[in-house]
Order: C-alpha cells, then sequence, then structure tokens
C-alpha cells in the first residue's frame, strides 16, 4: 500500500478505537441521564422559574406541542438578533441581516441545520455568535435527542395512555447533563491545541511581504466544541474547519471527527439498554458502522485515484484540500459530516472527484442514518428498522413485531409518510429551482455538476446537515426563503410522525416473541436494514443521480 494508503487505515484505526473506548460507559450514561428520577439543583432552579412540572408525563400530542413551541420562540429570537445587530455590542460594525437572510439563519440554527449563506468573519459580530448561534448549536442538538429517547420510550413501554415522557426535562438534561459539560471539556482540549478563544475584534498584522492584513478573533473553541458535539456544523469562519483558527493541526482535526460520531455511534447503547436488550443495541450500531465504513472506503477511493487525468497523474485529488490534513484526513472528514447531520467541513466538498462527491451527496439522501445526527440518526435508524421487520413480515405472511410491538396499518402509515417527506422536500425544492429564472440563476456551473450542486444544497437543508458545495449562489431571497421552508419542514415534519409513533407504540401492550418472530438483534437482521436503507434511498434518488454525479463521472 501507498503512504497515504497507510495514513488513512493508520487514522481510521485510532479513530475507532477511540470511539470503542467510550462507547459501553457513555452509553451507559446516557441512559441513566434520561431514566434516573433525580433532578440536579441548577434544574430545579429552572424548573421553577419556567414554571414546569419536571416529573408530569405528556402525551405525544402535547410533547410534539412542546417542541413545536420551543422551535418557534427559538427562530423569532434568532430572527430579532440576526435583524437588530447593529444595535448590539460585539457587533464588530456589521449591520444587520437582510429579512430573508434573518430567516434562514434562525431557521437554520433552530433546526440543528446550521446552514450559512454567509461568510460568519464578514457578517456576524461577537454576541450574535455567542447568544444567537451557540446557544442554538446546544439546545436544538438536546432537541434532536429529546425526540429520540422519546421513541426509545414508545418502544420500553406498555400499556400507556401515550405518554413518552416530558419534553421539558428531557431538553435540560441534555444541556446540562451532557452538551455542556462534554463541550466544555472539548474546547480546553480545542484551546490547549491551539485553536483561538477570545473576543478581539479586527486585529491588523503585517505580512511577511510588508502588507497588512486584517484577522478576526472570536470566541471559537467553545463554538467549535458545540459544532461538532452536536453535529450542527455552522462555522465561525467562512472556510469553517479547513480554518487554521477553528482546526490548526491534524490533532485537533482528527479529535473534530471523534466529536462528530461520539454521540451518535454510542446512542444504540442507550437504545438497548433503556429497552432492556443490548443485542437490539449492538444490531443497530452494526447497521450505522457498516455503511459508514462503504462510505469511507468508497469515497477514499475516488479521491486517491478516481476519474480523471489529474488525480492519476498527482496521485490524489488535492483540490480544496488543506495540505496540512492531506487526502485521508479531508475523506474522513467528508464522510462523517454528511453521514451525520453535521455540515462541518475541512475541505471543499464541490472540489472532490464525481464519484467521490456522489458519494457525499448520497449519504445525505440516506438520511444521515449512519450514524446521523444526534438524536435524528437513532430515531430515523428505527424508522428503517420498522420498515425492515415489514417487510420480512410480509415476506413470511405474519404480521411484523419489533421489540415486542405489532407493527400495524397505522404505524406503518406513519413510517411511510416519515420516508417520504424528505424526498418530496428535496425532489420539489431541485425541481424548481432548475426551472424556475431566479433559481437558474444561482446556478455557476452548467450541465450535471451544476445540477448536483442544486440537489446537494437542497438534500442539505432538508435533511438538516448544513454542509454546501458551494458552487451555488445562495445567498438570495430565493434560495435563502425556500431553503429556509425546506429545512424547516425537513425537521419538524418527520419529528412529528415519529412522536406520533412513539404515542402508538407506547400505548400498546408487549406481546412475547414466538417460535414465527423475527430475531433483530443477529446479523441477517442488520443486513436487512442495511439494504432497506439502500434500496429505499435508490428508488427515490437514482434518477435524479444519475442525471448529476453518475453522468459527470462517466463524462
Amino acid at each position: 500500500m501507498t503512504t497515504q494508503t497507510w495514513a488513512a487505515v493508520a487514522q481510521v484505526l485510532v479513530l475507532v478505537a477511540a470511539l470503542a473506548a467510550v462507547h459501553v460507559p457513555l452509553g451507559a450514561y446516557l441512559a441513566r441521564v434520561y431514566t434516573t428520577p433525580n433532578h440536579l439543583p441548577v434544574e430545579r432552579a429552572w424548573y421553577r422559574a419556567v414554571r414546569v412540572d419536571p416529573d408530569a408525563e405528556q402525551r405525544w400530542n402535547v410533547y410534539l406541542l412542546s417542541v413545536l413551541g420551543f422551535s418557534l420562540m427559538s427562530v423569532l429570537f434568532l430572527y430579532a438578533l440576526g435583524r437588530l445587530q447593529a444595535y448590539l455590542p460585539w457587533n464588530l460594525g456589521f449591520t444587520g441581516l437582510d429579512p430573508a437572510g434573518a430567516w434562514n439563519t434562525a431557521v437554520s440554527f433552530a433546526t440543528n441545520t446550521d446552514w450559512q449563506w454567509y461568510s460568519g468573519e464578514a457578517a456576524t459580530g461577537h454576541l450574535l455568535q455567542m447568544a444567537g448561534f451557540a446557544v442554538q448549536n446546544f439546545v436544538s442538538a438536546s432537541v434532536g435527542l429529546a425526540v429520540a429517547i422519546a421513541l426509545v420510550r414508545g418502544f420500553a413501554r406498555s400499556g400507556t395512555d401515550a405518554r413518552i415522557g416530558n419534553f421539558w426535562t428531557d431538553l435540560t438534561r441534555g444541556v446540562t447533563r451532557i452538551l455542556l459539560p462534554f463541550s466544555f471539556v472539548a474546547a480546553l482540549v480545542l484551546v490547549a491545541s491551539g485553536v483561538i478563544q477570545n473576543l478581539d475584534p479586527h486585529t491588523a498584522i503585517s505580512t511577511v511581504e510588508g502588507a497588512t492584513q486584517h484577522l478576526l478573533g472570536g470566541p471559537v473553541a467553545s463554538q467549535e466544541a458545540i459544532k461538532d458535539l452536536g453535529t450542527n456544523g455552522g462555522g465561525f469562519f467562512n472556510a469553517n474547519s479547513a480554518h487554521p483558527f477553528e482546526n490548526p493541526t491534524p490533532f485537533t482535526d482528527l479529535f473534530e471527527i471523534f466529536l462528530l460520531l461520539v454521540i451518535p455511534f454510542t446512542l444504540p447503547r442507550t437504545f438497548g439498554i433503556m429497552v432492556g436488550d443490548r443485542r437490539q443495541g449492538w444490531a443497530i450500531l452494526g447497521v450505522m458502522a457498516s455503511l459508514w465504513a462503504a462510505a469511507l472506503v468508497l469515497t477514499t477511493w475516488a479521491e486517491l485515484a478516481g476519474p480523471g487525468a489529474a488525480p492519476q497523474a498527482a496521485g490524489a485529488a488535492m483540490e480544496g484540500k488543506e495540505t496540512r490534513f492531506g487526502l485521508a484526513a479531508s475523506a474522513l472528514f467528508a464522510v462523517s459530516t454528511t453521514a451525520t447531520s453535521t455540515g462541518s467541513v475541512n475541505s471543499m466538498h464541490d472540489s472532490f472527484t464525481a464519484p467521490g462527491g456522489g458519494v457525499l451527496l448520497f449519504n445525505i439522501l440516506l438520511g444521515e442514518v449512519a450514524p446521523g445526527g444526534v438524536g435524528a440518526g437513532l430515531y430515523g435508524m428505527l424508522v428503517l428498522a420498522v420498515v425492515a421487520v415489514f417487510v420480512a413480515g410480509l415476506m413470511v405472511g405474519r404480521t411484523p413485531e419489533y421489540l415486542g410491538k405489532k407493527i400495524g396499518q397505522r404505524e406503518m402509515t406513519l413510517v411511510a409518510l416519515y420516508v417520504l417527506t424528505t424526498p418530496a422536500i428535496v425532489l420539489v425544492g431541485t425541481g424548481l429551482s432548475v426551472v424556475l429564472s431566479p433559481g437558474i440563476a444561482g446556478i455557476q456551473e452548467a450541465g450535471p455538476h451544476g445540477l448536483t450542486e442544486v440537489l446537494y444544497a437542497f438534500a442539505s437543508a432538508g435533511n438538516n446537515n448544513g454542509s454546501a458545495f458551494a458552487g451555488l449562489t445562495t445567498g438570495t431571497p430565493y434560495y435563502d426563503t425556500l431553503l429556509g421552508v425546506a429545512m424547516l419542514l425537513g425537521r419538524f415534519v418527520p419529528i412529528a410522525l415519529v412522536l406520533a409513533l412513539a404515542g402508538r407504540l407506547a400505548s400498546q401492550t408487549s406481546v412475547p416473541p414466538s417460535a414465527g418472530t423475527l430475531p433483530t438483534h443477529q446479523p441477517l437482521f442488520v443486513g436487512l436494514v442495511a439494504a432497506v436503507a439502500l434500496v429505499v434511498v435508490g428508488l427515490t434518488f437514482i434518477p435524479v443521480l444519475s442525471l448529476g454525479p453518475v453522468v459527470e463521472s462517466l463524462s
């Protein structure tokens, strides 16, 4: 193997070893967080301040209304901050965001998407970054965790009146017991490794050539930690994690990839503990890990020796990649960020080879379930598991069951709507943008690559990823508005369906397994779920992918 191949293998082995080391203890800790009846003093003070009874269980529809009400207030608060930025302290002289841009940004960060149509260092001040974006990074990630745990409770409980927990308790614990303490430690590691953390404005420095350059400081390490740990992705700087102030060394690069993956890959353990069968968690983890590993192998191969004379002559496709990281780390970061719902990047996805970029796009279209975003990946994978047991039940002529719950017509209706929601958002948005003049005006590249850029943008928005091919001009009223709608629908319609499913499952009485029950903890089931995920995406998106990255790869 070449030196670059050995480097790729070594990085993956170190990453997998680190994830494996924390999997069992962290998974058990997360389960305790959401099952203990005890409340921390700071949590009790918060509950009293907002007049919430933390021990009161909510039915699924009340839980959903709490999610929607909290998220609506988050959007309105962030929209106001963006519009009023000129009057805020630490605004660095920047004006307020325009109405369409403020709408897009508010929805983006409230939905855990963190899509950015602007350059962070040229449009946003420190207070907006800290009080607006960083706060939403915590709470939007905690919302995803809460919804996932609510669905797990639906499987774990039996014969309730559709009560699946208390949203306010789940939201608070996700912030105070998971995201905040872990982000604090991660930020210290980043600061010690060279990531900046200050409140400095633009500082004038002299270059080696005698010119003057203005560099922006800011609270970068604290935001970088939760941006990755919460699978958010918005960069303090326009270059995101390719910027040396955000990601200065190969160590910080690998550490940030670890932060991207650690909670999504650990949640299956939490799931197994909460449903009383750890083997179920291992099965879900097996599906996630298999899909992630396959995407990583394909992307690394494509960038090392993909189509095109330039990559083959140079030994790799290094355009758009940082030389201090190299190809292996760029491919690893790109696959991890698109397999989760993060959107953080250390390289330009638009510069990847056609097959490499196609794999990254496919990761997003897969629903970001390998391992997916914080919380969102787990509940997305559990929905696919329900589809798999339904398909298996049809094959043998039995009523499908999963974890003792029968999957009937009403459950499958909810699951089918979940599966169809995001493709509808992505394909309708893409179709409108390639036929309407405001959408066409933003397309810079002709032919299949231009179509891929538009498809990637709506896939990223509809799946709440936030990364971009960056060859599409999206900072316009048309794209800001339409992508904002895509992010909003792509986040909350699936959440509504998942919570409705959780309520249906929680109200059922669990049935014991019988001789005809499909074992859902064995390798056969792992392969079945992975196949279902690939087939669902293939049947939905192969036509448009054939017109984009596939045609470009063959041309």
